[in-house]
């Protein structure tokens, strides 16, 4: 009778200078030609990025522009400039739509025309704008028109309390309107219209006004 036994074959892999033992079917694999089996990617950076940081939301960047709109006097010391330098497409829509969700009052259609109202009307402020010889982009426009819906969400629950009250509720929805129109107006109207701020003004006035009788229901 014969006995005995097979060393297992000491085999060491060099990697980044440490020396690492191989299993028996490692090296069986290895020699079949299956070694792309045992082979592991090493992970990328860019697939470990934050959703947000992703999909490319600042949410400090908007909680600055949102104040930005919702107290636009100048010696508040805020540089407003950014809502219009910088433009965003998360946060607009974001205010878009919570316009959108408040206006509802159990009418859907109302949704889908906020957001074409928003949309085509942004984008005739833009030529209009760009036919007075104003220097500026449609989504630059597209954000600081969604974010200056903000003071007409902020009126929205003053509407309800003083709805039954109907000179008060008018003066309410004037100063809203306003307030929206002005916050707007003053990011997009430039030293560079001079004496033509009016013919853009005025339209900014009336895009507003129609977005508030999207929420009133009028």
């Amino acid at each position: 009778d014969l006995s005995g036994s097979i060393p297992t074959p000491d085999v060491k892999l060099n990697l980044g200078g440490e020396f690492v033992k191989e299993s028996t079917a490692t090296t069986f694999l290895r020699q079949r030609g299956y070694g792309w089996l045992l082979e592991v990617e090493d992970d990328d950076p860019e697939d470990n990025k934050p959703l947000l940081e992703e999909l490319d939301i600042d949410l400090k960047d908007i909680y600055y522009k949102i104040r930005c709109v919702l107290m636009p006097m100048p010696s508040l010391g805020f540089n407003r400039q950014v809502v219009r330098d910088n433009p965003d497409f998360w946060g607009p829509l974001a205010v878009v739509l919570f316009f959108s969700m408040i206006s509802l009052y159990g009418q859907f259609k109302v949704v889908s025309w906020i957001i074409t109202i928003w949309i085509f009307g942004s984008l005739t402020i833009f030529l209009l704008a760009r036919v007075l010889g104003g220097e500026v982009a449609y989504g630059q426009v597209l954000g600081v028109i969604g974010y200056s819906l903000l003071p007409l969400i902020v009126i929205a629950p003053v509407l309800l309390v003083v709805g039954s009250f109907e000179v008060v509720s008018t003066l309410i929805k004037l100063f809203g309107v306003f307030w929206a129109a002005y916050s707007a107006a003053s990011l997009l109207v430039g030293e560079e219209f001079k004496t033509k701020k009016p013919l853009l003004i005025y339209p900014i006035f009336l895009l507003y006004i129609y977005f508030l009788s999207l929420y009133t229901g009028v």
